[in-house]
């Protein structure tokens, strides 16, 4: 089990060593970083102690150290005070004037507000949470009980209404569907669903305050939850049709035990282990994926924030924002993983 945990984890890591390199040549380059954390109308010596600052009047191969030596944990420092404050390191051990130094890792200061870019990602990343977890609890129970219901009435009217529109609501793109759901119940139907075609899970009232909108979240859940709900619903009537042959549901048929009992009590339970692993590895894909809601829906989350660092060249959030997700998508895998592992004993350690 350790070695298979310890397997994994190498691989995270250096899925997230390439994605720093690819991240910092796809970015490194594109505008001039002095002028856009200045302004075009900063003089000359603003714009050299800025490039010297950053690191920017050195090679490209130097500076590509020098950013890997920041978003690593375990990174070397010069031991000086703006670097303590800078970094907020707890030193391991020093020699000659650098100290080895275990630390969160340092996206940088965002161009346009000086705000650090961690903390800029941290405070969006809740809504984003918010957000998939609860397309993955719509998702979950409609999907599920749609491939029950589609399961125990297999070829009949019913079960085919079902499958076409799981085809249509794989066929289509989140972002598609976001459109759609907010021109109808947040635009056309507004006045009478009380729903918004915008807004975070946060609004500022006239008096200042922060207040929690929870009507905000339902179209970009629904519209984030579209596609997944499909894929949940033809696992289950598959899983549950595979069950629902066996010998064990005809033996119980056979006793007089009633339909729905055979069918959520028998059938069901058996039914969900593949359902199960489809949900926590749809998880990771939906964070992905709500980045274009976010941006349809006016949703304050990590993707605006991403999309809009984009938009504005503001490049540390941006490569920030790619890293950020990178090790959401690694964490999450690698915990799907150790999970499926413990509640699958098929599953084989040495493979």
């Amino acid at each position: 089990m350790l070695h298979y945990i310890a397997r994994r984890l190498l691989y995270g890591i250096l899925v997230l060593l390439g994605v720093v390199v690819i991240v910092f040549w796809l970015f490194n380059g594109l505008g001039d970083p002095a002028r856009l954390t200045l302004g075009q109308r900063a003089d000359v010596a603003t714009i050299e102690a800025v490039n010297k600052e950053l690191g920017l009047d050195k090679p490209r191969s130097v500076q590509f150290i020098m950013y890997l030596n920041d978003v690593l944990p375990i990174s070397l420092h010069e031991n000086t005070p703006q670097n303590k404050e800078k970094y907020s390191y707890l030193a391991l051990f020093g020699a000659g004037g650098k100290v080895l130094v275990l630390k969160a890792p340092y996206l940088r200061r965002s161009y346009q507000t000086k705000q650090p870019v961690t903390a800029m990602l941290l405070s969006a990343l809740p809504q984003t949470i918010v957000l998939a977890l609860t397309a993955m609890l719509f998702a979950s129970v409609v999907g599920i009980v749609l491939g029950v219901f589609a399961a125990v009435r297999q070829f009949t009217w019913a079960d085919n209404a079902i499958l076409v529109g799981s085809v249509l609501g794989i066929s289509q793109p989140s972002y598609f569907s976001g459109i759609i759901l907010a021109l109808i119940f947040g635009y056309w139907l507004g006045d009478y669903t009380g729903l918004n075609y915008s807004g975070g899970l946060y609004e500022i009232n006239d008096l200042g305050e922060e207040v929690l909108q929870l009507k905000n979240l339902i179209l970009p859940a629904l519209a984030l939850g579209i596609r997944p709900v499909s894929i949940i619903m033809q696992l289950t009537r598959s899983s549950m049709l595979d069950v629902l042959s066996q010998d064990y549901i005809r033996t119980a048929q056979a006793k007089g035990l009633g339909r729905m009992k055979i069918v959520f009590k028998h059938a069901l339970r058996n039914a969900l282990n593949p359902v199960i692993t489809a949900i926590s590895g749809w998880l990771a894909g939906l964070l992905a994926g709500a980045y274009f809601i976010e941006i349809i829906f006016d949703y304050k989350g990590l993707g605006y924030v991403t999309i809009n660092a984009l938009n504005n060249l503001d490049f540390p959030v941006a490569m920030g924002a790619v890293l950020f997700t990178a090790s959401l998508f690694v964490v999450i895998n690698l915990l799907v993983d150790i999970i499926y592992g413990i509640l699958d004993p098929r599953v084989s350690y040495q493979h």
